[in-house]
């Protein structure tokens, strides 16, 4: 069938009735189809691809079989679902999503210009004296041209994206406040409101996650292995679960540590036994855990509790 809604709308209209439901696989541009078969009525099941595992002793596949596979795991209720998220909310989500993107954007060109003041003059500037340069400072530091043309381009680049970064805040600023049942997230150490909108647009109902290790895997704060016998056989796809969340509590884990004394304490202890990046990851853990429980049992955060 051709990508168009109205080509399948046609197609499955005769077998409506009989039809129980209909599966539409996690791919990366699902919204429009999924969308517009449940305006049109449909039952539409979201599969999770990553949770899928083919049927062994198939010798050839292609669509036909993945779809009859489909098929016959919603037959037997065995079906991995993924989460659709309502529209409304998954449009404001989306833009949260696109501001994310832009500020790693606007890292990047802050680290290429680091990066030839590096190189050319063994000079480091940190971001605060960046986002100072002017063409005047630029041609005393820089008398040839094809660098300045590079720094400038970068700088350029820097304020458009400042731009668009402030008027994206603005705007979700005016649409959206935090749920009363997500006020709470302020409460932890590290989580101001842009962290919380997103961890509030990006977790939705807390009541999908039956344990808190399901929303920590979620985060992507729990690494993925498999064991025998006691033993670690191999990794498993350590990037299953959401990004957008993960990078929420890395943020807010930088924030934690430079501002809560025993979140501090935590870390320098964990540092001394690992390396940073680790460390690190085990404070937004914690933080993750800690969000799971401010959510469901509505309480603000405990940092004895939590990291006592």
């Amino acid at each position: 069938m051709t990508n168009s809604l109205e080509v399948i709308l046609l197609l499955l209209e005769p077998y409506r009735k009989a039809l129980v439901g209909l599966v539409v696989e996690s791919t990366y541009n699902w919204y429009w189809l999924v969308d517009g078969l449940m305006e049109a009525g449909f039952k539409v099941h979201l599969a999770n691809t990553a949770a899928i595992q083919q049927y062994s002793g198939l010798k050839h596949g292609d669509d036909e079989s993945d779809a009859h596979w489909l098929a016959t795991m919603l037959r037997l209720g065995i079906l991995p679902e993924g989460y659709i998220y309502p529209k409304e909310q998954r449009m404001i989500r989306d833009l949260l999503r696109k501001r994310l993107q832009l500020v790693q954007q606007k890292t990047q060109n802050l680290l290429s210009i680091q990066g030839l003041y590096d190189r050319h003059l063994n000079k480091r500037l940190n971001s605060n004296k960046l986002k100072q340069l002017t063409p005047e400072q630029l041609s005393v530091d820089f008398p040839d041209l094809n660098v300045r043309m590079a720094i400038n381009g970068n700088l350029a680049i820097q304020q458009c994206l400042a731009q668009q970064i402030s008027d994206i805040e603005k705007s979700l600023k005016k649409q959206l406040k935090l749920k009363p049942e997500f006020v709470n997230l302020t409460s932890i150490d590290g989580i101001g409101l842009i962290l919380g909108l997103t961890i509030m647009l990006e977790t939705g109902e807390i009541s999908r996650f039956q344990h808190v290790g399901n929303y920590a895997s979620y985060c992507r704060c729990v690494n993925g292995a498999r064991y025998s016998n006691g033993k670690k056989k191999s990794n498993t796809n350590t990037k299953n679960g959401n990004k957008y969340l993960a990078w929420a509590f890395i943020e807010a884990a930088n924030f934690a540590i430079r501002y809560n004394d025993t979140i501090k304490g935590y870390y320098q202890r964990k540092l001394a036994k690992t390396h940073a990046v680790v460390a690190k990851k085990t404070v937004a853990h914690k933080l993750a855990r800690a969000c799971f429980y401010v959510l469901r049992d509505q309480v603000e955060f405990d940092v004895n509790k939590a990291f006592g």
